[in-house]
């Protein structure tokens, strides 16, 4: 049986392979360009009293691409820092966010703010691109 030295946060690991070149060096002027501002679609349809209360502004928020959306091929998962589905980019903001993904650029969501509206939470966020 394999043990791990430590627990890695594969949220985490991910977010961070934008700061490391393609030779593994570190590189620390990894720019971050804030692509749009949007709020998540979807968060009816899931658990979102669970995992509201743990959701704070300033959050990063891993954005996966779902080309087998039946849905909307171009879909964009929005996570939360843990790997728990949170919504979408709402589908009139995500083909070129999904274009850019699929070309392999690293893009992430980071949460600006949230309030409750009667039974339905609003989620504000700002899409990023990690570049070097």
């Amino acid at each position: 049986m394999e043990q791990a030295l430590a627990k890695i946060n594969p949220t985490v690991l991910a977010l961070m392979h934008g700061s490391f070149g393609k030779n593994g060096a570190l590189q620390p002027f990894a720019r971050e360009t804030m692509l749009m501002e949007c709020q998540i679609a979807g968060l009816c349809h899931h658990q979102v009293k669970v995992v509201e209360p743990k959701l704070m502004p300033g959050d990063m928020l891993p954005l996966r691409r779902e080309p087998d959306n039946p849905n909307d091929p171009l879909a964009i998962m929005i996570l939360t820092e843990a790997g728990e589905h949170l919504g979408y980019v709402p589908r009139a903001k995500n083909e070129t966010l999904a274009r850019l993904m699929d070309a392999g650029k690293l893009l992430f969501a980071k949460l600006e703010s949230k309030s409750w509206q009667g039974d339905w939470l609003k989620v504000e966020t700002h899409i990023f691109l990690r570049d070097f």
